[in-house]
């Protein structure tokens, strides 16, 4: 077992400093010494349709500030100005929601394949290779503060709410790419005063809870490596939706797809799959399944069509490389576990909503050229290989939320099956136990997939071959 990553260093910050560089902008772009950031304020890079590359800046400041590529100084684009958006429709009681306050500006600017070096207030961001060999996987990374639930994570306790221990030693892995398969935003109620463990802790939909919960403790792995952010059903538009649309998404923000009138969330909800060129004849599938339904849908459901046209999608764009990685939320191959009032556990199969909309186009869910998914929604990690035609499963929701704790069988039971007509060969699980996977290429169809605990030390060792994984331990102890 490898030893863990040494220490990462962090910066200091002071607001004043930063808002004079911003006003001074491009000529200030090229002085030998610049401020640092201040607390208001994050950069990173993300990789968006065809693998294009976006630059963005979330900064509390009068303007968008300058951006650095290659020695050349440009301003950014606004995306997003500063706003505070009323209480949605349909949210809880005022002292359970509040209105949504974004006192920062949402910068950005598209970056030309072959830049060398990018930077903005002197801080560099960084660019993708012309091949990813090394991409960390993460999801489901925020602390859960849940009325509906009484779930109150301890979001002071880093024991607790490990999820900046855990972006750190990703960070120190040097991956070329990291992947989140979503639910950046958990801090979503009032952390009631008999709850010390979250006392003081930001909640709601705003920019002070999406920066406790994302930008603060992912900033080590922010600034390590482009991102491409798939999106959860926490990032659905009756819940962190606004945030996602203004900080997260690759594409342009558009109105009406932002999530502020209820009335256009049939829109918001949705965006078409996209592909990301990993190089190598390998890419990504990205796909938006934020409002699909674990249970299932009824036959006149909207969404049913809309995700058989993804389907389509996705089969047409799978046709553009040999080696295809499909990057969604809720897991539609993998398992999860429930404990009744007795004590009895029992399993549960992939998301209802997906197999319905896809089952009617291909009773195997997926197009055939799909080798591998990854995602999340199930707070731990999981593997799942099939005799069956059908892609590998894996989970990562195991970067900081609450962990699911029901523990699921080193061996699953005769028969099991996460959908119908899916056979099982080798399955594979971590419960309780917080971390990050990597995927690192080996060539053509083969990669080794690790899985690490919060602190960098290896707790399995997958082999991806195609579509077949098989790991080195059944069940993570």
């Amino acid at each position: 077992m490898p030893a863990p990553f040494p220490a990462a260093p962090s910066a200091p910050a002071q607001l004043v400093q930063l808002a004079r560089a911003v006003l001074l902008g491009a000529s200030l772009a090229g002085c030998a010494a610049l401020p640092p950031p201040g607390p208001d304020f994050a950069s990173f890079v993300v990789l968006g349709e065809h693998g294009a590359a976006v630059a963005r800046v979330l900064i509390a400041a009068p303007a968008c500030p300058a951006i650095e590529v290659d020695g050349r100084s440009a301003p950014m684009r606004l995306r997003a100005g500063a706003a505070t958006e009323a209480r949605r429709p349909g949210a809880p009681a005022p002292e359970d929601a509040r209105p949504a306050a974004f006192p920062v500006l949402s910068c950005e600017s598209a970056l030309a394949p072959g830049a060398a070096s990018v930077s903005v207030l002197g801080r560099a961001l960084p660019l993708p290779p012309a091949e990813a060999r090394r991409i960390v996987v993460i999801g489901d990374t925020g602390c859960r503060l849940k009325k509906k639930d009484a779930a109150y994570q301890a979001c002071n306790d880093a024991e607790a709410y490990p999820f900046a221990a855990v972006a750190a030693a990703a960070a120190r892995w040097k991956p070329d790419l990291v992947v989140h398969v979503g639910d950046y935003h958990y801090r979503e109620n009032r952390c009631p005063d008999e709850q010390p463990g979250c006392a003081g802790s930001p909640w709601g939909y705003g920019w002070d809870a999406w920066r406790a919960d994302f930008f603060d403790p992912g900033a080590a792995l922010l600034r390590a490596a482009p991102w491409v952010m798939a999106r959860g059903n926490h990032e659905s538009c009756q819940r962190a939706g606004q945030g996602f649309w203004r900080f997260l998404d690759p594409r342009p923000l558009l109105a009406g797809r932002d999530c502020r009138d209820a009335g256009d969330d049939g829109v918001g909800d949705h965006s078409d799959p996209y592909a990301v060129p990993l190089g190598g004849e390998a890419q990504l599938l990205v796909l938006d399944t934020s409002a699909t339904s674990w249970r299932g849908f009824r036959a006149d459901a909207p969404a049913l069509a809309r995700y058989r046209a993804d389907y389509r999608l996705l089969e047409a764009l799978s046709q553009g490389a040999a080696y295809n990685i499909g990057v969604n939320h809720q897991p539609i191959l993998g398992f999860g576990a429930l404990r009744d009032a007795a004590g009895a556990v029992s399993l549960y199969g992939g998301d209802a909503g997906l197999q319905q909309a896809f089952g009617a186009l291909n009773p195997l869910l997926l197009p055939p050229r799909i080798n591998v998914m990854l995602s999340g929604h199930t707070h731990l990690w999981q593997q799942v290989s099939f005799s069956s035609p059908h892609p590998s499963q894996f989970i990562a929701g195991f970067s900081g939320t609450a962990e699911d704790i029901v523990p699921l069988p080193a061996a699953l039971p005769q028969g099991a099956t996460p959908a119908p007509g899916a056979v099982v060969a080798h399955f594979s699980s971590w419960t309780d136990g917080f971390g990050f996977m990597t995927m690192e290429r080996r060539g053509g169809a083969d990669w080794d997939v690790t899985v690490w605990d919060r602190h960098g030390r290896a707790r399995n060792t997958c082999r991806l071959s195609g579509s077949a994984s098989l790991c080195a331990e059944a069940q993570v102890r």
